[in-house]
C-alpha cells in the first residue's frame, strides 16, 4: 500500500477547507442544540469533577504497566468538561487538526484546580518495559441535531471536509454544529491529540465529559466510582499511546492532508471511475466504508484504510488494556463490561439505526470489537512486550487482512 507524503498545496488546501468552516458558527450552534444532562445537584457534580481527576490520574501508572509504554513521561493534563464545554474543545480541536491558529477555548481559562489535573511520573515501583475521535461512546438520540445534520458524516466527517469547497463558511459551521450537537450526548470521554495542553502548550489533552459519564452509569446501574475508573483507564491509554509514539499524531496529520485535499479529477472521471467500480467484481465493504471506497480516489481511500487501520488499534488496544487492568482495579469491571456491551448491542429504531450509520457510528462499534479480538490473540500469542513493536513505525501497523487474522501480522512483524 503506497504512501504518498502530503505536498505543500495538499497543506494548503487543508487550512483553505478548514477556513470554510466558520468555527464560532459551529461552536455557537452546537451549545444552542446539545440536550441538557442528567438532573444532579452541585454536591454531586462537585464529587464526580473531583473523582474522574483522581480517577485519570490512577490510571496513569497501571496502563503504563500493563502496555510497557511512556516510561518515565509527565502525566498530561486532564480536563472534565460538560456538553458544552466539550463542544467548544472539539470545535477547537478541529482547528487545530487542520493546521489553523485556533483561539484560546473557554475551556482553557476555567480554574485549573476546578477542571484541570496535571502530575508528575507515576512512582518509580511501577514496572514499565516499552517505549488516541478517540471515544468511548453510547447513542442517543437528538431531535434538534438528527434533523438539522445534512452532510459531515460524523466520526468519518474528516474524510468529506473536502465537499465543502464551495459551502458559505456559515452553511459549513452550521453542519458541523449540528453534529457537534448530537456527539455532546454520545461522547465520554477522548484523547485529543491535536489540541495544546494549556499547561505546557505541548499537543493533547484528555477529555471527560462528566453529564455523559453520570448519564449512563445511572442507565447501566453500576458502581459509579468503578466506572469512573474503567472509562478513564480506557482515554488514558489513548494519551499513553501517544505520549510514548509522537509520531502517531505526525501519521494522522500526513493521512489527514491526503483525505481532504484535492483529487485532481474531472466530474467525469469521477463518474467514469464509480461506474468501473460498481460494474467490477472485485469485493468492496459494506455500508458508509463502501461508499467511501467509491466516492474517494484510490490515493485518498489507501490513506483511509490507514486510518481505519490505525483507529482500530488505538480502539482495540484500548479495550484489551482497560479489561486487563481492571479486575485488579475496578472490583466490578465484569458486570460493568457486561451491562456496557448489552447497551452497545441494544435494538434500536430504523431512524436510529439510519443516523447512527449517516455518522459513521456502527463502524466506530466494530473498531472496538476487531481491534480488540486482534489485540487480545496477538498478546496471548506472543505476549505485551513483543506486542509494542507494533508502535515503531507506520509499517508495523496492522493491514486490513491482519485484523481478522493476527498470526499474519506475527508472521511479518515479529
Amino acid at each position: 500500500m503506497s504512501h504518498r507524503a502530503p505536498t505543500e498545496q495538499d497543506h494548503d488546501l487543508v487550512e483553505s477547507i478548514g477556513e470554510r468552516i466558520d468555527w464560532s458558527v459551529a461552536a455557537s450552534i452546537g451549545k444552542r442544540l446539545s440536550r441538557p444532562g442528567p438532573k444532579i445537584t452541585a454536591y454531586t457534580r462537585d464529587a464526580a469533577y473531583a473523582e474522574l481527576l483522581d480517577a485519570a490520574t490512577r490510571a496513569e501508572a497501571p496502563v503504563r504497566e500493563v502496555t510497557g509504554l511512556a516510561d518515565g513521561l509527565r502525566i498530561p493534563t486532564t480536563r472534565v468538561l460538560d456538553r458544552d464545554e466539550w463542544v467548544d474543545a472539539a470545535a477547537r480541536s478541529m482547528q487545530s487538526m487542520l493546521g489553523l491558529d485556533a483561539s484560546p477555548s473557554p475551556v482553557a481559562s476555567l480554574p485549573v484546580e476546578a477542571r484541570t489535573s496535571s502530575v508528575g511520573v507515576p512512582p518509580s515501583s511501577v514496572e514499565v518495559r516499552g517505549a488516541l475521535a478517540t471515544s468511548l461512546e453510547t447513542p442517543h438520540h437528538n431531535d434538534a441535531a438528527q434533523q438539522g445534520l445534512t452532510a459531515i458524516p460524523g466520526k468519518l466527517w474528516r474524510t468529506s471536509i473536502s465537499n465543502l469547497e464551495k459551502v458559505p463558511a456559515t452553511v459549513g459551521g452550521a453542519q458541523a454544529g449540528t453534529l457537534l450537537a448530537f456527539l455532546s450526548s454520545a461522547i465520554l470521554g477522548q484523547y485529543d491529540p491535536f489540541t495544546p495542553d494549556p499547561d505546557t502548550g505541548e499537543p493533547g489533552v484528555l477529555m471527560v465529559v462528566a453529564p455523559n459519564i453520570i448519564s449512563v452509569e445511572r442507565a447501566l446501574k453500576v458502581v459509579p466510582s468503578d466506572f469512573r475508573l474503567w472509562v478513564c483507564l480506557h482515554e488514558v491509554t489513548h494519551r499513553v499511546q501517544f505520549s510514548a509514539n509522537p509520531w502517531l499524531r505526525q501519521y494522522m496529520t500526513d493521512n489527514i492532508e491526503l483525505l481532504t485535499s484535492d483529487a485532481g479529477e474531472s466530474t467525469s472521471e469521477v463518474v467514469t471511475r464509480i461506474t468501473a467500480a460498481l460494474r467490477s467484481d472485485k469485493p468492496r465493504e459494506k455500508g458508509v466504508i463502501g461508499a467511501m471506497q467509491l466516492l474517494q480516489s484510490p490515493e485518498q481511500y489507501e490513506a483511509f484504510t490507514r486510518m481505519m487501520m490505525l483507529g482500530t488499534l488505538l480502539e482495540g488496544h484500548a479495550d484489551h488494556v482497560m479489561d486487563a487492568v481492571g479486575p485488579a482495579h475496578v472490583p466490578t469491571v465484569a458486570a460493568i463490561r457486561k451491562a456496557f456491551d448489552g447497551k452497545r448491542a441494544a435494538r434500536q429504531s430504523p431512524l436510529q439505526r439510519i443516523f447512527r450509520a449517516l455518522i459513521g457510528m456502527d463502524a466506530k462499534m466494530a473498531q472496538y470489537v476487531r481491534g480488540k479480538a486482534f489485540v487480545d490473540e496477538v498478546v496471548g500469542t506472543v505476549g505485551m512486550e513483543r506486542f509494542t513493536a507494533i508502535w515503531t513505525s507506520p509499517e508495523t501497523m496492522p493491514l486490513p487482512e491482519e485484523i481478522s487474522e493476527p498470526k499474519k501480522w506475527i508472521e511479518r512483524v515479529l
